[in-house]
């Protein structure tokens, strides 16, 4: 019998990601928190999942696991910079994140192609859906949305090529049997490898901010950290057809409610339908995917 796992997993990072994506904003809001510090204490925080999933294990040192490690290592923690910097900007939340939710399309099509998984024709529907709430997005730019220029959305476009590619890497290293707690790793050494670039662009280090600035950060970015972690996990137990679309179409369910309760922020009506699409097209895909899984193992009568 096929293990359910994945669903767990799947359901932890939606938890995760959701309630982080929803409150990740406030130090920059509440004491204009650098972004780059953000991201440097977001990497450090990457060590603590890191240690409870190496415990007892090896690092895996082959080619294979160093090349795939790495490449999922930059391409998240490559993406992860570039978000803090969209946030910092004052891009809000509700409407950067179902723009990110959009990557299960690269991760879908990679998969089609590449892993030789298999799309029905309700699963085409969600992605062309996903694909026309970045149109929709681009028409909300000039609705009232108090945001400068149109900077922030190229970088969310950005941020959703490198994670569609990051979740396809992952799924990739698992059938290549990469373990978890090795491309965890790598991801983690990733992660502290850009944070002195990060440093770097700090633009006034003499300033200091107060210590609940560095908590409340580090106490978001545990959140962030571990919802990686059951990523990597949820990806190595299910198929990437799935378990990307369904991550990135909850969590940003959550981060919107989560956010218009605590900036009482409307979005407007393109960013809306934006988002409306964004989580239909992921939803259809998650659905039609489930379901022809589901017809393949019922037994014959």
């Amino acid at each position: 019998m096929k293990s359910n796992s994945w669903i767990i997993y799947t359901l932890m990072v939606v938890l995760t990601w959701g309630v982080w994506g929803g409150i990740s904003a406030y130090p920059t809001q509440k004491y204009s928190f650098p972004d780059q510090w953000i991201y440097i204490i977001w990497s450090i925080t990457m060590l603590i999942p890191c240690y409870f999933t190496l415990k007892g294990k090896k690092i895996d040192f082959s080619a294979k696991a160093i090349m795939y490690g790495l490449a999922i290592g930059f391409t998240g923690a490559g993406g992860q910079l570039l978000l803090f910097k969209t946030l910092g900007m004052g891009a809000p939340a509700y409407l950067v994140f179902p723009i990110i939710s959009i990557s299960p399309a690269i991760t879908v099509i990679m998969s089609l192609v590449i892993l030789k998984e298999r799309i029905n024709f309700l699963g085409t529907v969600g992605i062309f859906l996903a694909l026309l709430s970045i149109i929709a997005f681009s028409i909300s730019q000039g609705d009232g949305t108090k945001i400068s220029g149109s900077l922030w959305l190229v970088f969310s476009i950005i941020i959703c090529l490198a994670w569609g590619l990051q979740a396809f890497f992952m799924k990739r290293a698992s059938n290549h049997q990469v373990e978890d707690s090795s491309i965890f790793f790598y991801m983690t050494l990733t992660g502290i490898v850009l944070a002195p670039i990060a440093y770097m662009m700090i633009p006034d280090k003499s300033i200091s901010y107060p210590v609940a600035a560095y908590t409340i950060t580090a106490a978001t970015q545990v959140l962030n950290a571990v919802g990686a972690l059951f990523l990597v996990m949820a990806l190595s137990r299910g198929k990437a057809i799935i378990v990307a679309p369904c991550t990135n179409a909850l969590a940003p369910v959550l981060t919107a409610v989560i956010s218009l309760v605590l900036y009482q922020t409307l979005p407007s009506t393109y960013a809306l339908i934006g988002i409306i699409l964004a989580i239909t097209g992921s939803t259809i895909m998650v659905y039609s995917e489930e379901k022809a899984s589901n017809a393949a193992v019922q037994p014959m009568l």
